[in-house]
């Protein structure tokens, strides 16, 4: 009889971000389906290692997960979303950054990185997440210091954002929601925003009021 896991998700893309994800992601029970571009085959052994929960796959097969994570560089993103027609409802979590002159590019145009994702992936709810820590920091334990690691997120589906962070609590995280694509993708992308780089910790005492970040990004618009 087929296991049947309570959360799927695809990894497109098993460099260094994508495999301390999968490496997270198969220690919380998670079931996890690797992909790159040179197929099934290149991947078998590193699925293997990182556990029972996690298989090798093709880019479609990771694709038809309930969340995906485009873990690949920023010139490679047009090519691998071109192969999915349509997302249907999924959820895209996209960490990538652009070089300096995309950036750039962007900035004329006042649109985020993951506008530009999202623009390209019909159908799907992208979330910006994972892109402002390098990875190995990612993939250490995200207990420190009495509390939990912080990892920022943004985009424009509510629905999207908690299930998101839904999944970042179940590996140890704690999420901080910065709102909309628009700006909160702008504030975490190098070179346009403040937070690349910033290592936050959650202390195990701290609560709010789970929209506190969308509420002040509406009143500092407004």
């Amino acid at each position: 009889m087929t296991q049947r896991y309570e959360i799927s998700v695809g990894i497109i893309g098993v460099g260094a971000l994508g495999a301390a994800l999968g490496s997270q992601l198969s220690r919380a029970n998670v079931e996890v389906v690797l992909a790159n571009r040179r197929g099934r085959a290149s991947l078998e052994n590193i699925a293997n290692a990182m556990g029972p929960t996690v298989r090798a796959g093709t880019v479609k097969d990771a694709a038809e997960m309930e969340i995906v994570v485009l873990a690949i560089p920023w010139s490679a993103i047009p090519d691998v979303l071109g192969q999915i027609a349509d997302w249907e409802g999924r959820i895209l979590v996209d960490p990538t950054n652009p070089p300096t002159d995309g950036a750039a590019r962007q900035a004329k145009e006042a649109l985020s990185s993951s506008e530009i994702v999202a623009r390209i992936a019909p159908g799907a709810h992208v979330v910006k997440a994972f892109n402002t820590l390098p990875a190995e920091v990612i993939a250490s334990d995200p207990a420190v210091a009495g509390g939990r690691r912080v990892i920022f997120l943004s985009g424009d589906s509510l629905r999207a954002k908690r299930e998101i962070e839904r999944l970042l609590a179940r590996l140890g995280f704690a999420a901080l929601d910065l709102g909309p694509l628009r700006e909160g993708g702008l504030f975490q992308q190098p070179s346009r925003g403040p937070l690349p780089m910033v290592d936050l910790v959650r202390l195990a005492t701290y609560r709010s009021a789970p929209d506190s970040f969308d509420v002040a990004a509406e009143r500092w618009r407004g």
